[in-house]
């Protein structure tokens, strides 16, 4: 099992409620209907722990899936998927994609 961690913060005058909207009515319903995904959540940061001041990131998805070349092969097969990437870079101020695994 992987996950997908996408750490990114809105550009400059995009509107919260526009791409949250995007991420409930497209894109998680989308990402979670491909057969290698087992999860896909959007959380919104609310603060730091322990400490004052602005997280770094104010959005991070997080996408479980069983392997890199089976996401990229449902990605491909879904015609949604064609139009949620460039739709996801009008919002996201360059995004940061990191491939984990659990330890």
């Amino acid at each position: 099992m992987k996950t997908l961690i996408v750490l990114f913060n809105l550009k400059e005058g995009v509107s919260e409620a526009d791409y949250e909207q995007f991420a409930r009515e497209l894109d998680i319903p989308t990402v979670k209907g491909l057969k290698s995904v087992s999860d896909f959540k959007v959380y919104k940061a609310s603060g730091l722990f322990g400490a004052e001041g602005t997280p770094p990131y104010k959005y991070f998805e997080v996408i479980h899936f069983d392997s890199v070349e089976n996401l990229l092969a449902d990605i491909q097969a879904e015609p949604k998927m064609a139009e949620i990437p460039a739709k996801f870079r009008q919002f996201a101020d360059n995004p940061i994609f990191i491939i984990t695994e659990e330890i």
